[in-house]
């Protein structure tokens, strides 16, 4: 694809961010598997439903910029699930994988907040204002999400820590 104008990086992130979200969607159920605490499990599946409300989204603004949503590999995001991937084949005490999991999960939370924080203000720079309405939308969720995280981390990384 030509880049030739701000509209023209708006679409290619955007498909940047559509193939992210599906690796996501494959890269969830397994570590809804490892891991090992009701609540990490609970907030992965939750995530797991979420994610497929952020793709629908996509589609969306897809459909109204009449643009296809494939057409790019996120090999940022295909890195961050291959690191988790790594992590899952680990042995480890069960709180110090859950631990491991939720800082691989805030690692791609943070590459999804700053994709979708970008592709919200080129919208809104391009007078798309609906398109930036549903990307704001799922930056929201993408922070709430981290923030979640955050709170189970300093309940699971203490237990992780008394590990061995």
């Amino acid at each position: 694809m030509e880049m030739d104008s701000l509209r023209d990086l708006f679409v290619e992130q955007l498909q940047d961010l559509y193939s992210a979200e599906n690796q996501i969607l494959k890269a969830l159920p397994k570590m809804i598997k490892n891991a090992k605490s009701e609540q990490l499990k609970a907030g992965f599946q939750e995530h797991l439903q979420q994610t497929q409300q952020q793709v629908e989204r996509l589609d969306q603004i897809f459909e109204s910029l009449d643009e296809d949503a494939e057409g790019k590999t996120c090999k940022g995001m295909q890195g961050l699930l291959k690191e988790g991937e790594e992590l899952m084949g680990e042995d480890a005490d069960d709180d110090v994988m859950d631990a491991g999991l939720i800082s691989a999960a805030q690692h791609v939370e943070h590459y999804e907040i700053a994709g979708y924080g970008t592709v919200r203000t080129y919208a809104e720079l391009l007078g798309e204002k609906e398109a930036a309405r549903l990307l704001q939308t799922t930056l929201d969720e993408e922070k709430l999400t981290d923030e979640k995280l955050t709170k189970l981390a300093s309940k699971i990384n203490v237990k992780a820590e008394k590990a061995a």
